[in-house]
């Protein structure tokens, strides 16, 4: 996308998990407790409680959201994704299952979905070859859950202290073979079709609101592909990409850590949005200043 020209918005494409929100267990809170910062909840899953960012951060999204045409990317599903309430204003696209499906306003767009449908069908061995395998070779000592998502790719829940990196590294191989990728993001292992990117769904809201520059972060292999097509991108000193060194000349490695790093890449992503006026109460000037570091 750094070859595109236009006059468009500043798009803003972050992944979710780990690089906005966090669960309690990836929160990394250092220092005594009385300095804590203070959290918000945004999502609860059967009356619980599940992911946090905190106040300062979701004041720095709805500041982004007004000045710049921010994507949630993530590999939940649509049903996963729409548990989480940001603050500001609500997103116009969203790209779900790993750019399996673009929301519009909330809502699926079928041609979107029936493009992805037909290169998968073209390119990779079906969902359920890569399924069927997963339950042959899969130990019941270290498997928790075996699931699929949206008929689109399947993952497992696993006992990391258990799990086998060998046995990861065994499916990577097999699954390359038929088109398909493995990543393992904590307890998960994920089988992913190959064509099934965060980046593609990426480049075609940028190609919709003809964007003249693509800022994105992430912080697993499975947002590679998507800081790779950015202009500019940030990942976390945490996650897959993290711990296997990887880089790239536009992408920022940032140095914190858990919930701390969702305010980091934000107040990038805000030093990289023209500063939009919002009408504010009478005699008071508009609030565009960029937030501090």
């Amino acid at each position: 996308m750094r070859d595109s020209p236009g006059e468009g918005p500043v798009l803003a494409a972050s992944d979710l998990d780990r690089t906005l929100i966090y669960s309690a267990a990836a929160l990394a809170l250092t220092g005594p407790d009385e300095h804590a910062p203070r959290l918000l909840c945004v999502e609860v899953h059967e009356a619980r409680p599940l992911s946090y960012l905190t106040e300062t951060a979701a004041g720095l999204l709805d500041e982004l959201g007004h000045r710049a045409h921010f994507v949630p990317v993530t590999t939940r599903t649509r049903k996963q994704y729409r548990r989480i309430n940001l603050p500001g204003p609500p997103p116009r696209h969203a790209i779900c299952a790993n750019g399996g499906h673009i929301l519009v306003d909330g809502r699926t767009d079928p041609e979107w979905h029936r493009r992805v449908r037909e290169t998968l069908d073209a390119r990779c061995v079906p969902l359920g070859e890569v399924v069927e395998h997963l339950r042959r070779t899969a130990d019941p000592g270290w498997l928790r859950k075996r699931r699929t998502a949206e008929d689109l790719f399947a993952y497992l829940v696993v006992e990391r202290e258990t799990f086998p990196d060998g046995w990861a590294k065994e499916l990577a191989a097999w699954a390359g073979e038929r088109g398909w990728t493995v990543s393992v993001q904590g307890r998960k292992v994920y089988a992913v079709p190959a064509p099934l990117t965060k980046s593609s769904a990426l480049a075609e809201v940028a190609r919709r609101i003809d964007a003249r520059h693509v800022l994105a972060a992430g912080d697993s292999l499975l947002d590679a592909d998507l800081l790779l097509a950015a202009d500019t991108g940030w990942r976390p000193g945490h996650g897959e990409l993290a711990e296997a060194g990887w880089a790239a000349p536009h992408v920022t490695a940032l140095p914190e850590r858990g919930v701390s790093c969702g305010e980091r890449i934000l107040r990038e992503m805000l030093r990289h949005a023209p500063v939009a006026a919002r009408p504010g109460p009478p005699g008071r000037p508009s609030p565009a200043a960029v937030p501090g570091p």
